[in-house]
């Protein structure tokens, strides 16, 4: 089980706990902390977390690339493949990335916006 987080914050269930996920909704969660969190930002697990913040400093060219290894690098260790990542502009210097994963014996999808 894992408990969901929305936007950095668990999310309340209204009876004075937390929200919490199983399967491949748990999946999803964590593959979103990972990607979210900066990666060296806990001490403890230097591993933990991406550095998809980093691809406003790519070259343009060079970002694809970039974030296909920071995503396949996040979610090392984690229970699922990646299908494919695809980034858009997403305004004000912003990216969209997107990825497409397989793991709980479904395909799942994310976006996210750095």
């Amino acid at each position: 089980m894992e408990l969901w987080l929305r936007d950095g914050d668990y999310v309340p269930d209204g009876r004075g706990g937390l929200v919490r996920s199983e399967g491949a909704e748990a999946l999803l969660q964590r593959v979103l902390f990972r990607l979210c969190a900066r990666r060296g930002s806990f001490p403890m697990l230097p591993e933990i977390g991406s550095e998809l913040y980093r691809l406003g400093s790519e070259p343009r060219c060079g970002r694809l690339s970039a974030a296909r290894q920071y995503v396949a690098e996040a979610l090392r260790g984690e229970a699922v493949s990646v299908e494919d990542v695809t980034l858009s502009d997403a305004g004000g210097g912003r990216v969209a990335v997107e990825v497409q994963l397989s793991g709980e014996g479904e395909r799942l999808s994310l976006r996210l916006t750095v």
